[in-house]
């Protein structure tokens, strides 16, 4: 249970760094902070179902475009944040582009290392 926890947890904050981030570096791509927490928990969730359909159904039609799944499910999770959302807009094509390639980038980053710096501390603190 705390393992389901602490994974939440990282899989939270690398998305609200990822909108964080991409928000302050591309024009055309904002999130406001009053609904910057609702933005998070709904693209985290439309991200979390949506990467193994998405997954599964480029296995099955398309094998070619694997390596694009997460970039994809990103797009459609920044998609439905958009229309449902009021805490993240983004205004023209190009911030669609980076900020899909950014938010996806800055979150698989942020889920690969927040976990190794989380478990050296838990390590570390057992030890003592």
């Amino acid at each position: 249970m705390i393992r389901f926890l602490v994974n939440t947890a990282i899989f939270l904050g690398s998305a609200a760094l990822g909108l964080w981030v991409t928000a302050l570096i591309v024009d055309g791509f904002s999130a406001n902070w009053e609904g910057l927490l609702i933005a998070v928990l709904i693209f985290a969730a439309a991200q979390a179902l949506l990467s193994p359909f998405i997954f599964k159904m480029t296995t099955k039609y398309a094998n070619a475009f694997l390596g694009g799944v997460g970039l994809l499910s990103t797009y459609v999770a920044l998609l439905i944040t958009t229309l449902v959302s009021d805490g993240l807009s983004i205004q023209t094509i190009p911030a669609w582009i980076f900020g899909t390639v950014l938010v996806w980038l800055i979150t698989a980053l942020a889920t690969w290392l927040l976990p190794m710096i989380f478990l050296k501390n838990a390590v570390e603190a057992r030890r003592k």
